[in-house]
């Protein structure tokens, strides 16, 4: 354990762990990017200070120049102990995540949330595909159910259903509906893909396991520590997106839209679907891992399944 220091500040114990986390070669991209993002994360969290602290040293206002007491300062260095050592998301130690600024509920029984669905939901940027007969709406593979809370506040008119195949995944799903109040508004339901969830749907959120097999093997300890279920896609990645563009048109209505998250996998989606007009989204990591497409569009594109 780093011993404690006289005199430390917030600052001192957030540069420090950011250097511990860059020497141990951990991994991001569970809600942070970079060894610094993380240090300020854990840091502010085990003293319990608010994440948004000021910490611009010269500002009058600025926590990072708060000291932190030898006992304090122990326990932050038992959390960073444990980052290294586990090589678990911080979402994992810490039991939160956030997504477009609102926190959620995470443990490890479902993936740390951090979809670019949310930002879309967020922005608004999908509004111009609904209609005022958008009244349903299903958050498909919901994991711990961010994207159908953030779904029922985006949109106050619509109910929501969140399913997953995970029942472990559904306990911490409604462990977040609860949290946001919003129960009378989101049900949870075990299916798997589209069968116990048949709708019809106005609007259909999925953020599936899409990762494929060669990926897979290669994902480092952090992602390695998620639930496989969440994250696995078979070769190509496109396993159960297949089966979902399959079954999907049968379970829409007529003008319903479909978003899918595909992360890095655009190359494999193209290939799989080469007929299937589709329009890329904008997110914070640019236009090819989200897609929309219309009911119409699967149908015509044959991607259904007969009958």
């Amino acid at each position: 354990m780093t011993p404690a220091v006289h005199g430390a500040t917030v600052g001192a114990l957030i540069a420090s762990g950011a250097q511990q986390l860059a020497r141990a070669g951990v991994a991001f991209g569970h809600g942070t990017a970079n060894a610094r993002d993380e240090a300020v994360w854990l840091v502010l969290w085990r003293l319990g200070l608010p994440l948004d602290s000021v910490l611009d040293e010269d500002a009058p206002d600025s926590v990072a120049n708060q000291p932190v007491t030898p006992a304090s300062q122990a326990l932050v260095a038992t959390l960073f102990e444990e980052r290294i050592a586990t090589r678990k998301p911080a979402a994992y130690l810490t039991r939160e995540a956030w997504l477009v600024g609102v926190p959620f509920y995470v443990d490890e029984r479902a993936i740390v949330p951090r979809s670019f669905i949310a930002e879309i939901l967020a922005n608004g940027s999908i509004d111009d595909w609904l209609t005022d007969r958008t009244t349903n709406v299903l958050d498909l593979c919901t994991g711990n159910g961010s994207l159908a809370v953030l779904a029922a506040m985006a949109w106050p008119e619509v109910r929501v259903t969140g399913a997953d195949l995970s029942p472990d995944a559904l306990a911490v799903a409604r462990i977040n509906v609860e949290r946001h109040g919003l129960q009378e508004r989101i049900r949870l339901v075990q299916s798997d893909g589209l069968a116990a969830v048949p709708g019809p749907w106005d609007l259909i959120l999925c953020n599936p396991p899409y990762v494929n097999a060669q990926s897979m093997s290669e994902l480092p300890a952090e992602y390695r520590a998620e639930p496989e279920l969440a994250l696995a896609g078979g070769g190509d990645g496109m396993d159960f997106i297949h089966r979902l563009l399959r079954e999907a048109p049968a379970c829409m209505t007529e003008d319903a839209v479909l978003v899918l998250e595909i992360g890095n996998e655009r190359a494999h989606f193209e290939a799989a679907f080469p007929q299937l007009p589709v329009f890329w989204l904008q997110t914070s990591a640019g236009e090819d891992q989200v897609l929309l497409v219309t009911r119409a569009a699967l149908l015509a594109a044959g991607t259904a399944a007969p009958g």
